[in-house]
């Protein structure tokens, strides 16, 4: 191995270091995406039972805050369960997108990994190849040993950096579509507890409409009616 590693050149080193890199991440995101870490179903259950139920406790609403990434969502969602429905959407949307970020924690650099080391590679490639002809002009082609050097750093540099980026991408891939089907199953659940909490919670009077005023004669009208009838009086007196 260390033979190997020799035969690479510097540029193993920057290899080395991104595969210990990227090894780490994928440990570390492994664990930290497990379904109880991200959606526990105790949590779940916890946050059914008190929207059924109509009853928030605060306990139990900090329990969910501190619990999986679900429950810190749907936690926001009980902060904001006196408020309009369109206002608690809003502050559970807002904690899902925290979410999604605490999700993809270091993915972004394990994609930077993934593409970075076969361009280190190729560097070690284009390193080597030039080391074997600066050799070959200084002792010609006689001796393929003089040359052997520069090929096998361009081999050996080429072969690393490609295993690296292909382990890295793979799990990069892997990580990425587990936290979008956790994004889904989330949704649902945020979801779902929106429509439980407005319908259990209990129901307000609605606001007293303000009786219609009643219809005011219309003194024009009234007063040209009294003319009328003044008038046909006096013709029937005349009459009379």
């Amino acid at each position: 191995m260390i033979e190997f590693i020799r035969a690479g050149g510097w540029l193993m080193f920057p290899i080395i270091l991104c595969s210990v890199i990227a090894m780490a991440i994928t440990i570390e995101r492994f664990l930290a995406l497990r379904n109880s870490r991200v959606i526990s179903p105790e949590d779940v259950s916890l946050a059914r039972k008190m929207a059924t139920e109509g009853q928030v406790n605060e306990q139990a609403v900090e329990r969910l805050r501190g619990g999986s990434i679900i429950g810190s969502v749907l936690a926001a969602g009980f902060s904001g369960s006196n408020l309009p429905r369109h206002i608690m959407k809003e502050n559970v949307e807002e904690a899902g997108r925290h979410a999604v970020h605490r999700m993809e924690r270091y993915l972004n650099t394990l994609g930077t990994i993934a593409a970075i080391t076969p361009l280190m590679g190729l560097l070690g490639t284009v390193l080597g190849m030039i080391t074997a002809f600066s050799r070959i002009t200084q002792v010609g082609v006689g001796d393929p040993a003089t040359v052997a050097g520069g090929i096998s750093q361009a081999l050996v540099t080429t072969a690393a950096g490609i295993s690296v980026a292909l382990v890295a991408l793979v799990f990069h891939r892997y990580f990425k579509g587990r936290v979008d089907n956790y994004v889904v199953s989330m949704e649902q659940e945020a979801f779902k507890l929106i429509e439980l909490v407005n319908q259990n919670n209990p129901i307000r009077p609605a606001a007293t409409r303000p009786a219609p005023a009643a219809r005011q004669p219309d003194n024009g009208n009234l007063s040209r009616a009294e003319a009328a009838i003044a008038a046909a009086k006096r013709r029937a007196g005349v009459q009379a």
